[in-house]
């Protein structure tokens, strides 16, 4: 009995080993929001360790993952110069991969293919600099509905690129963005009316474009829009810290995004923890 005990006691650390998940490649795409960038005063700031991509594979681990991070992600970046921009990205991002001669969709390619059955999850966050640009038009309509009609066609070829380059069964996850349009709603050169249309921007044209997108080639979009509470009644007022009643969809957006105290579309480290948590979500437990 001793020796049994002793031999069961030995072979301990042999199955705790034999149960830790396979580390895989975790590999992200996209813009600024990829890249973590964050302000610390109007139009400065960095890209920082504190974006959802970075969030990710510590989440992971609760749900059996083990991911070590590759970032192709670049500030600024749009579905069209995903494809074709061949310049050094401008930003440092931390531990990011330089591509320098290669667009950031052939420089993924590349990696998925010389690493393929090492790869368990690609995020994809695009198509909010495309859309951005709308808010300075006298009519953004029309200028909404030309973006989405390319954002649909580029980023259905970005997410097809990528699974042919990594292989039928790695997940691809998109994500959208927190409407931070909504921010609009107060503080300087407030825009209501503006702020009022942004949210039928997402729910009725960008997100539905972003899912097509994704799903034609087995991927899926997680809607951080729908998350953080942009579709939610402009009739729910709640106080402001300055004392003001606002809608609530204002109040969560000014609470996970920079726009409302420097007019600035990236996400506080609460608001990139927030899609982390929905690209986890979406992954099967193991």
């Amino acid at each position: 009995m001793i020796l049994l005990a002793l031999v069961a006691t030995l072979a301990l650390p042999a199955a705790a080993q034999a149960a830790k998940p396979e580390q895989q490649y975790y590999v992200s795409l996209g813009d600024s929001y990829a890249s973590g960038y964050q302000p610390t005063a109007p139009g400065t700031g960095a890209n920082t360790r504190n974006g959802f991509a970075y969030q990710v594979p510590k989440l992971a681990t609760a749900r059996g993952y083990r991911y070590e991070l590759v970032n192709f992600g670049c500030g600024g970046e749009t579905t069209v110069s995903l494809l074709q921009r061949k310049e050094r990205c401008s930003g440092a991002v931390p531990d990011g991969r330089q591509y320098a001669g290669r667009t950031q969709i052939a420089a993924a390619e590349r990696f998925l293919r010389a690493h393929r059955g090492k790869v368990g999850l690609i995020t994809v966050s695009i198509g909010g600099n495309d859309v951005t640009k709308c808010t300075r038009d006298a009519d953004p309509v029309p200028c909404v509905v030309a973006a989405v009609t390319a954002i649909n066609e580029n980023v259905t070829t970005i997410a097809r690129r990528l699974r042919a380059a990594a292989g039928k069964n790695v997940r691809i996850v998109g994500t959208t963005y927190p409407d931070v349009i909504l921010g609009q709603w107060v503080g300087e050169n407030a825009n209501q009316e503006l702020a009022k249309l942004s949210v039928g921007a997402f729910r009725d044209f960008i997100n539905p474009a972003l899912t097509r997108a994704y799903a034609a080639a087995g991927g899926k979009l997680v809607d951080v829009t729908a998350a953080s509470g942009a579709y939610g009644s402009l009739d729910e007022l709640v106080t402001f810290p300055s004392g003001t009643l606002v809608p609530k969809p204002v109040a969560d957006v000014c609470r996970l995004t920079y726009y409302c105290q420097f007019r600035d579309i990236h996400a506080r480290t609460s608001g990139y923890k927030l899609i982390a948590d929905l690209v986890v979500a979406s992954l099967p437990r193991r």
